[in-house]
C-alpha cells in the first residue's frame, strides 16, 4: 500500500503535487476557521469537549461529546452542568453545580460529579473552596453519545493517532480529484 502511494507521488508532476498540498492546507485552515467561528458564536474558548471519565454517569458517559456555550449574562444555576478549568490542571472537568454562594454581588459555586460521593473541593486549586465565573469554560447544552471515543483512543494509543494522520495525508496527496 505504501509502495503504491509513493509510486503515485512519483508520477505526479510538480503542479499536481503543489495543488494537493494546497488542498490539504485549505482543509486545515477551513477547520480552524470553523473552530474560531464556533468560539465566537458560543462565547466559549472550547465549544466542544469530550467527557473523559465516568464521574458524570448516568447523565454523561466516557466518550460523550458535549456542546458548550458560555454567555456571561447568563447566571450559573444549581443543577446546571458546567465545564471548568482549575489552576494547575490542564484538562477541563465536567461536573454539576451543587451549591451557590452569593456575597456582595459576587457568585461563587461548588460542583460535584453525579457519580462521585463527595464534592469537588479536593479537585480545586490548593486553598480554593469555590469556583468563580472566570473558571467556567462552558455550560453543557447538548451532546452526542460516545462520538468522542475516537479522541480518547487517539490519546490513549498515540501510535494510532500517527498511523491515522499518515494514512489521511497519503490519501489526500495521492487522490487526484
Amino acid at each position: 500500500m505504501l509502495e503504491a502511494a509513493l509510486d503515485g507521488l512519483r508520477r505526479m508532476n510538480k503542479r499536481q503535487l503543489i495543488y494537493q498540498i494546497l488542498s490539504v492546507g485549505m482543509i486545515v485552515s477551513s477547520a480552524l476557521m470553523i473552530w474560531k467561528g464556533l468560539m465566537v458564536v458560543t462565547g466559549s474558548e472550547s465549544p466542544i469537549v469530550v467527557v473523559l471519565s465516568g464521574s458524570m454517569e448516568p447523565a454523561f458517559h466516557r466518550g460523550d461529546l458535549l456542546f458548550l456555550t458560555n454567555y456571561p449574562e447568563e447566571p450559573v444555576r444549581v443543577g446546571e452542568i458546567v465545564v471548568f478549568k482549575v489552576e494547575g490542571r490542564d484538562i477541563p472537568i465536567v461536573h454539576r453545580v451543587l451549591k451557590l454562594h452569593e456575597n456582595n454581588g459576587t457568585v461563587k459555586f461548588l460542583t460535584k460529579g453525579d457519580n462521585n460521593s463527595v464534592d469537588d473541593r479536593g479537585l480545586y486549586a490548593q486553598g480554593q473552596l469555590w469556583l468563580h465565573a472566570k473558571d467556567v469554560v462552558g455550560r453543557a447544552r447538548g451532546f452526542l453519545p460516545y462520538v468522542g471515543m475516537v479522541t480518547i483512543f487517539m490519546n490513549e494509543y498515540p501510535k494510532l493517532k500517527y498511523i491515522v494522520l499518515i494514512c489521511l495525508a497519503v490519501y489526500v496527496l495521492v487522490h487526484r480529484e
